[in-house]
């Protein structure tokens, strides 16, 4: 089994104090971070872009896990790619053509990742699953923080992992939405091993470090 990874997302920080933030999470034995990039069109939210990523990848060590939320995204995965991301995951919503996409973010020598959005069944990752480095599921509508788990999204994961298994897949298998000291363990049992938390890493009473090292436990426990 690949070993558990805990990403904090970004999206939850303090970004009047971002690099503090990152930096106690990356101290506190955090695996990657996280990095939300929407576009207020393919979700109604407005984030971050290859500017911020660049100036994230000067302050951090760990590897960028850039999660594109945004329509056309091969129109931008190049500029990602060249800020320092080092996984690109794209929606097989806004892919018309998913396992092309895939092997270009590979040619720019980024890992490649796929996600669906809840509604989405699991099928429609089927083409490219053979060549993808990690699969997002998300647990949540995409497109805004602190929504409450989706458990139904459980026996999605538990499908992917029976795919993955078959196809004798080395990707990461990667849940984000709704994840915490409660969630992780379930969605850990269904056969995920990467693990993208917002709120309970960032928003923890004794801060960041001390949530990411909660969590840490927990996904080791």
């Amino acid at each position: 089994m690949t070993p558990y990874i805990i990403a904090p997302s970004i999206n939850a920080a303090d970004f009047a104090h971002i690099a503090d933030e990152v930096v106690a999470c990356e101290a506190a034995g955090a695996d990657w971070f996280h990095v939300d990039v929407m576009d207020g069109h393919f979700v109604p939210t407005i984030t971050i872009g290859p500017l911020f990523t660049e100036s994230l990848k000067r302050v951090v060590n760990l590897p960028l896990d850039v999660h594109l939320m945004i329509s056309e995204p091969e129109k931008h995965i190049e500029d990602f790619a060249r800020a320092g991301a080092n996984n690109i995951t794209v929606h097989v919503e806004t892919c018309e053509n998913l396992p092309r996409i895939v092997e270009r973010i590979k040619s720019l020598g980024c890992t490649a990742g796929v996600t669906l959005n809840p509604a989405t069944p699991a099928s429609a990752l089927d083409s490219a699953l053979p060549l993808v480095d990690l699969v997002l599921v998300m647990s949540v509508v995409p497109g805004y923080s602190g929504q409450k788990f989706m458990p139904e999204m459980i026996a999605k994961v538990e499908e992917i992992r029976t795919k993955l298994n078959a196809l004798r897949s080395p990707a990461h298998l990667e849940v984000d939405g709704g994840m915490n000291a409660e969630t992780i363990p379930l969605m850990k049992k269904a056969g995920a091993n990467a693990f993208v938390t917002g709120n309970a890493a960032f928003k923890h009473p004794q801060g960041s470090g001390a949530g990411v090292k909660m969590l840490k436990a927990i996904i080791n426990s």
